[in-house]
């Protein structure tokens, strides 16, 4: 009887705080860390979504579609809108909607098929980008 006691007390102690102890990640992977001003740039690497996730859900609830010009950041705001550029100058302009990358060294935005595709990086699968705030 002790030893059951001792077990409920136990699991009524570690349960809510295991709980607890998930609840900032479960909820910081939707809330923002940051939320810069138009303006602000960050240099890094971009990847783009396998054509395998279209129809998946992303962080902010919708629904992949590769022909969207969408991203995955991992700070921005859902629905901040960010200019992406290759060093050759081409540009697109795309809607934060899901979170990532977390793949790969230097990665800093994963753009939808369609975005990739306006920015020539298909073939080259990663590429070097400017990432700059619209609103």
């Amino acid at each position: 009887m002790r030893r059951a006691l001792g077990l409920v007390v136990a699991l009524g102690v570690l349960l809510p705080a295991g709980c607890a102890a998930d609840a900032p990640a479960r909820s910081g992977a939707q809330t923002p860390v940051a939320a810069p001003a138009a303006g602000k740039t960050e240099r890094g690497r971009a990847s783009y979504y396998a054509d395998s996730l279209a129809g998946n859900k992303t962080a902010s609830g919708e629904r992949y579609d590769p022909r969207e010009l969408t991203a995955a950041h991992r700070k921005l705001r859902f629905g901040t809108v960010v200019d992406v550029t290759r060093s050759d100058g081409r540009t697109v302009r795309v809607r934060i909607n899901d979170r990532g990358p977390f793949a790969g060294k230097g990665r800093i935005i994963d753009l939808s098929r369609r975005a990739a595709e306006e920015l020539g990086m298909i073939k080259d699968g990663v590429v070097d980008v400017t990432v700059t705030v619209v609103k």
